[in-house]
């Protein structure tokens, strides 16, 4: 049980019994409760060995195995549909942070806007501390803005610093990043960073200081790095249809080895009653070990099915594979082992922290997410209030670059060089296989037309920037 001081203990039962309206009076002296982010890196749907929807049996994978992961998952509640911002890094972790979409935010004109003493909104942990100055917030692992930015510069406390993916690689050198492993007894920084994860925990809990902790993994991101007693274990194991490459099955089991240390912690600090554990990925796993070229073909034109199969597609594109991720919450009032097919999404966590902390669930000007802490604290049922329904990506700066709305069950995918949407209906098919768009041309013309405008609000040189040759694929915002 948590150890509160009994005048603390008094002070919140009295609130409770004096409270008005909807939400009980919040004493000056009442904890607010931890919360514990853990992002891992380039992580599929299907690659956890418990199922991400009960009644779909290829959800789990058929060879990884995640125990710690599991044991959050029958503690907590599983999302079905929770997505990433981006199937890739960088404007996932930006999104995150500000509760925005990466349309809103843009690519290249991000470091100017957002840069400290900016117009930008107020970050994650800037506004936990607006609404209780006594958290204190620690981002350990990957940050990757990709704009010569520091977490201390966004009310961060302790942090790694301006990191990105090779801070977390034994090795330095590129070689075959898609075939080389590489053997160590801390793979991908896992061990270090639950290490000073741990030891921050430690620090508040005795200060009896509430605390945001953000645990940003570079695993499973290439390169391949586990340890030799893992790598002997999947070597000997028999490989899955979709999964099987011992390193990293060996990568991941080393991840979630990491997890359930962090977990263990907060049992043994004796403040589970008071801390929010949240889990979910950046992105996608790449759609093949190593990833094809021509990942955005039909899943007919492959001999084999893909690592995120059902799921179609992976890391860089936006087909379910590429943003559809394991997305995980457990704490006080959440139900044991309850699923939600409630749509969440990585901008929606920064208002969700917010209500949690004790402020608003309405979001803030400018931010596009929604809390989802009634959906938590309702079994998994319930509507998640936002600036706007839907959901918006898009794909800056690669040879394919293509945008998405997802509305309810309704998807378009739109690709920019040739002008082509795609339509599914992912509650018939999220394996987006049936492409809905000739056969039902009004709705393709609604979703493009949302998305369209969407754009034209936020990011408006996106309408031109892949005009005439397509060769100049850099917009700016």
């Amino acid at each position: 049980m948590l150890n509160y001081h009994k005048s603390t203990l008094l002070v919140m039962a009295l609130g409770l019994l004096v409270g008005s309206g909807s939400r009980p009076a919040r004493s000056p002296l009442a904890m607010p409760p931890n919360i514990i982010f853990i992002l891992t890196d380039d992580q599929g749907w299907t690659s956890l060995s418990s199922r991400m929807q009960n009644d779909l049996p290829e959800s789990a994978s058929d060879c990884y195995e995640t125990p710690n992961i599991d044991r959050m998952a029958r503690a907590g509640m599983r999302f079905t549909r929770g997505y990433a911002p981006a199937a890739i890094c960088s404007p996932t972790r930006r999104s995150i942070q500000f509760g925005q979409t990466p349309i809103r935010q843009g690519e290249e004109g991000f470091p100017d806007r957002y840069k400290p003493g900016s117009n930008a909104p107020r970050a994650l942990p800037q506004v936990l501390k607006a609404i209780d100055n006594r958290y204190q917030a620690a981002y350990l692992g990957k940050w990757d803005f990709r704009a010569e930015m520091a977490p201390e510069q966004f009310g961060y406390d302790l942090s790694d610093g301006d990191t990105r993916n090779g801070n977390g690689n034994l090795v330095q050198v590129k070689g075959d990043k898609w075939d080389d492993h590489y053997l160590t007894e801390d793979p991908k920084k896992v061990n270090s960073l639950t290490e000073r994860a741990i030891g921050f925990m430690e620090k508040q809990a005795a200060a009896q200081i509430p605390f945001y902790l953000q645990i940003s993994h570079y695993a499973t991101h290439v390169n391949m790095e586990t340890r030799q007693s893992t790598l002997d274990y999947f070597t000997k194991k028999k490989e899955g249809k979709r999964h099987g490459n011992p390193a990293w099955a060996g990568m991941l089991f080393d991840l979630d080895t990491g997890i359930g240390s962090i977990l263990d912690k907060v049992e043994k600090l004796g403040i589970a009653d008071h801390t929010y554990i949240f889990l979910m990925a950046d992105n996608g796993a790449t759609e093949f070990l190593p990833p094809v070229r021509n990942r955005l073909d039909h899943p007919s034109k492959f001999d084999q099915p893909m690592r995120n199969y059902p799921l179609r597609g992976g890391k860089w594109v936006l087909f379910e594979g590429g943003i559809r991720v394991p997305f995980i919450v457990m704490g006080p009032g959440i139900k044991a082992g309850s699923q939600s097919d409630v749509p969440v999404i990585g901008w929606d966590l920064l208002p969700t922290f917010a209500e949690l902390a004790g402020g608003t669930a309405r979001p803030e000007k400018d931010r596009d997410g929604g809390s989802f802490l009634s959906v938590l604290k309702n079994g998994g049922k319930g509507v998640v209030s936002r600036t706007t329904k839907d959901f918006y990506f898009h794909r800056y700066n690669n040879g394919y670059p293509h945008s998405a709305i997802i509305s309810g069950n309704d998807k378009l995918v739109r690709f920019w060089k040739t002008g082509k949407t795609e339509l599914y209906d992912l509650s018939k098919d999220q394996g987006e296989v049936t492409d809905l768009a000739a056969k039902n041309p009004k709705k393709a013309k609604e979703l493009d037309a949302r998305l369209l405008a969407y754009i034209k609000v936020h990011n408006p040189v996106l309408l031109t920037a892949y005009q005439g040759d397509g060769k100049k694929e850099k917009p700016e915002n």
